[in-house]
């Protein structure tokens, strides 16, 4: 046998399933029946094919008639393409310092989007007005990049949610000043099911421009889309998704798993779901903090995130059984993500491994 084979044993051991992120997850059954159904004869290549065609109807459909959707790859190739096509060379995105473009993609804004980034410390990864306003100046100076989109992560990276109300605060004061407001929505169903919100409520209704329209993170086998929801805001961006490596010349592909997610109900069906795994997740947390010392929930469990401080003795105990990892800048401090094919007998498991 192959040293690259894999086992017998291999394929029927148990599912492991981990807490480190919701990208760990496999890909939902439905995708993986699309991709099958779409992989038929031959059709027009780099997007001029019938999926890619009503994957554009399903965006209207969700976002408003004005709509133009994008598939590309990934969400650091989808929120690149977005902001580089809303913003000149000299453009600078405020966001908040948490915010997944400034912390998680390599500088890939910055270098492949030659963009500067004003990051803004918050207390709960959100933005407000007043904290962008403490980025917002400079205009017309040659001395200072010129700050020309407010970038928002929904969900953010710290597990809280905006309103539809801040959203509509924040695209007020960008409008009011120039400015575009781009939502990094790679979990954006995850806050429409916590909202009760529908996905235009949160983005067209409320003022944002451009939306990265996330997939991977709730069952997606691998595709995201760049969304314009107003035109006028991302000049080039058909140009630009060549250049920054992002046109599939097999789009069919990436369009069929986009189709499967937002043509019905699976993605807020998926989302439901890991939110709902990360309430049972968070109360059994709770009811952990009242007999173990030192074990608190940290922020606000709105979506499929929850942050935990742990002592060092209950967090090792419990990665020995599952892969979950520490927030790089709070000692103590953990992120346990719940996924669209989370089971109660997981978090369950999860909560006996940090009880001992």
């Amino acid at each position: 046998m192959s040293q690259h084979a894999a086992s017998p044993e291999a394929a029927t051991a148990p599912v492991s399933r981990a807490f480190a992120s919701d990208n760990w997850s496999g890909a939902h059954p439905e995708v993986i029946e699309a991709l099958a159904l779409a992989n038929t004869g031959h059709v027009p290549a780099y997007g001029g094919d019938p999926v890619t065609a009503r994957f554009q109807e399903v965006a209207r459909e969700l976002f408003g008639a004005e709509a133009e959707a994008f598939p590309v790859f990934n969400g650091t190739g989808a929120n690149v393409l977005a902001l580089q096509a809303a913003l000149p060379r000299w453009g600078a995105v405020i966001c908040a310092r948490t915010a997944h473009i400034n912390t998680d993609e390599a500088g890939a804004p910055e270098k492949t989007g030659g963009l500067k980034l004003f990051g803004i410390e918050t207390p709960d990864g959100k933005l407000t007005p007043e904290l962008v306003a403490r980025e917002a100046w400079g205009f017309g100076s040659e001395h200072r990049s010129q700050a020309g989109a407010v970038s928002i992560s929904q969900v953010t990276e710290l597990g809280t949610v905006y309103t539809p109300h801040e959203i509509r605060a924040l695209a007020d004061q960008a409008h009011e000043l120039g400015l575009v407001l781009h939502v990094d929505g790679s979990r954006l169903g995850n806050a429409a099911a916590h909202l009760g919100a529908s996905l235009r409520e949160l983005t067209t209704d409320v003022g944002v421009d451009l939306l990265s329209l996330g997939g991977t993170k709730n069952g997606l086998l691998g595709a995201e889309a760049v969304v314009v929801l107003r035109p006028e805001a991302a000049d080039g961006i058909r140009y630009l998704r060549k250049i920054d490596l992002q046109l599939a010349s097999k789009m069919r592909f990436i369009s069929a798993q986009l189709v499967a997610l937002y043509e019905g109900d699976l993605w807020l069906r998926s989302a439901t779901r890991a939110n709902e795994l990360a309430q049972r997740l968070a109360s059994g947390v709770r009811a952990l903090g009242e007999t173990v010392p030192g074990v608190r929930i940290a922020h606000p469990v709105e979506s499929n995130a929850v942050f935990v401080e742990l002592p060092a003795e209950a967090a090792t105990r419990a990665q020995s059984a599952f892969v979950f990892g520490a927030w790089p800048t709070q000692p103590g401090l953990y992120r346990l993500m719940c996924a669209f094919d989370t089971t109660e007998a997981d978090v369950d498991a999860l909560l006996a491994a940090l009880a001992g």
